[in-house]
């Protein structure tokens, strides 16, 4: 994890437009760096680095000897650059993993380059040779990118709009800075002046692809159209292990976040048991937050005793968790409400580990939802092939909701994430399983994979088969919601009146209640007019919800009367 940010055809004095790089240096508390372009006076990089592999040579932009004309500003992990070195030969310079892009763009150009990296990444390239520029982000949006270029040609590329949003252009006075969409590459042609202009933007990796780095990935390709039930189980428990095994690769200490529910649980017994099999010296950390005695805490607890974790619990009230929303909103850059919700658990988990321990490198369970048909509402999918299709759009709109508030949170507090529910070989082959197996049975979600791990004595047979809870709503007690503490504070803050007037003030997703109102009014004051950078509020489907929490719904409720 790290911050990236560069510049090209600015009109403005660079050594004030670098000021605004600083906006992101808390993505790279370990070191910083700004350096101009050869032969370009207005273009430069900034680099703000957290050192977790190659920590004497890491630092960015990266340039080897054997391409000077070659710049890489690079945020991400790419967990196939020894496999790529061996299969192409490729000579590396550095022990540094995105050193890869250079010698596969070297050797194939922009396609095969961002088709065949493993892992989770934003970049930019300057090719000075060829006068290109080219900007990449992998298929989930995993690590964040934003853009903005204005008419006569001047690019901003920041790994967040903060670093962006105050940059001074002759021409604009203000440019429109919006995300970079996942899984796309973009070619833009550099010219004399410094300025661009955008060639093409390409669609290069799908969601329900298998990726073309399969070829060389330590699990062999699988056979096409095999889905008796126990080789299904077998492949998925196979692919999520060789995920999580991948992502070890870090010289600093790793932990895990730990609520307790299925997902997290799985992430933090496969990891442990690996970090055993390759003979990691310390112990696992895992971390639960929650009010005291909530669902998350309690079952949080089960599975760390089980598993052997060395446990740590952070407990908060709903005070703390009030006074930091808006310092959760300007960290996210959004103001969704599902988003905001379970961004506040996680920002204050995400501080208690940067103050109180020395892990860095945190694994999480993001991406399970979306992928396995977790969330309650896809118990009344209309038909499995519904399902399947609200799934894969779940999955392309990641980068606005879950993954945005998993990187944003734990990035305030120099902290790099890992989340191996979206690798792309697992996500890929999941998908591509027949619709009727993976929805929702018996009343219970994500049933396939619950029922894949079911003989492998990882988990407590009562949290394999622990109903979903929202991370919003698992942290306060079963009483009381964490979204009614919420709206209770937040109906003292927000007069009826301006509620009324919500759609005046904000035409584009004009507020529907106090809470959003209040979330709303924060975003503008550090965001002004930024509102189009969220399409549309996270919402359950197929269901007459008027709030996105789980405990509103009829399923959830009859659940937990039973």
């Amino acid at each position: 994890m790290c911050g990236i940010w560069a510049l090209f055809g600015s009109d403005e004095c660079l050594s004030v437009q670098c000021l605004s790089a600083m906006k992101i240096a808390h993505r790279g508390p370990d070191a910083f760096r700004f350096e101009n372009v050869n032969g370009f006076t207005n273009c430069c990089f900034g680099f703000h680095r957290l050192a977790v592999v190659d920590q004497l040579y890491g630092m960015q932009p990266i340039r080897v000897r054997k391409f000077p004309y070659l710049w890489l500003c690079y945020n991400g992990e790419i967990y196939n650059f020894k496999q790529l070195q061996k299969q192409f030969g490729f000579e590396y310079q550095t022990l540094v993993d995105g050193e890869v892009i250079l010698h596969l763009y070297n050797r194939g150009g922009i396609e095969q380059t961002a088709s065949m990296l493993d892992g989770v990444f934003a970049f930019i390239l300057l090719d000075t040779a060829n006068r290109k520029v080219f900007l990449a982000r992998d298929t989930y949006g995993v690590r964040p990118l934003f853009k903005v270029l204005t008419d006569d040609g001047f690019l901003g590329v920041c790994s967040e709009a903060k670093g962006l949003i105050n940059l001074k252009h002759s021409t604009s006075l203000c440019p429109k800075v919006e995300p970079f969409l996942p899984g796309h590459y973009e070619v833009l042609d550099l010219k004399p002046s410094g300025k661009v202009a955008s060639v093409e933007l390409v669609k290069f990796h799908s969601c329900k692809d298998e990726p073309l780095h399969a070829a060389c990935d330590t699990v062999e390709t699988l056979p096409p159209g095999s889905f008796d039930l126990e080789t299904v189980k077998s492949n998925i428990r196979m692919l999520f292990e060789n995920a999580v095994r991948k992502r070890l690769m870090a010289h600093r200490r790793i932990g895990c976040l730990l609520s307790g529910g299925l997902d997290s649980s799985l992430v933090a017994a496969v990891l442990l048991k690996l970090m055993k099999e390759i003979n990691i010296s310390y112990p696992l950390q895992t971390f639960a937050i929650g009010m005291e005695n909530s669902p998350d805490l309690l079952a949080a607890r089960k599975v760390a005793a089980h598993i052997g974790s060395e446990h740590h619990e952070v407990i908060f009230n709903s005070e703390e968790g009030i006074q930091a929303i808006e310092e959760v909103i300007f960290s996210l850059e959004t103001y969704d409400i599902t988003t905001v919700r379970a961004s506040i658990g996680m920002y204050l988990v995400s501080k208690y580990i940067q103050k109180k321990t020395d892990s860095v490198v945190i694994f999480s369970g993001e991406g399970s939802d979306e992928l396995t048909q977790g969330y309650i509402y896809f118990h009344k999918a209309p038909s499995p092939e519904e399902a399947a299709e609200e799934s894969e759009r779940l999955l392309k709109e990641l980068y606005l909701f879950d993954v945005l508030r998993a990187d944003r949170t734990t990035a305030a507090h120099g902290l790099e994430l890992r989340v191996p529910f979206l690798d792309h070989r697992f996500t890929s082959y999941y998908l591509s399983l027949p619709a009727e197996l993976r929805i929702p049975k018996n009343g219970i979600e994500k049933y396939l994979l619950r029922q894949s791990f079911e003989d492998s004595n990882l988990l407590p047979k009562e949290i394999l088969w622990r109903p979903k809870e929202a991370f919003s709503d698992g942290i306060a007690s079963v009483k009381k919601s964490w979204f009614s503490i919420l709206q209770d504070y937040i109906d003292q803050q927000v007069d009826d009146l301006l509620l009324e007037k919500a759609a005046e003030k904000y035409p584009f997703n004009p507020p529907k209640t106090k809470e959003s109102y209040y979330y709303r009014q924060i975003f503008e004051k550090h965001y002004p007019g930024q509102g189009n950078w969220l399409p549309h509020h996270w919402m359950p489907r197929w269901v007459k919800a008027t709030d996105p929490s789980a405990r509103t719904l009829k399923h959830y409720k009859s659940a937990t009367q039973e």
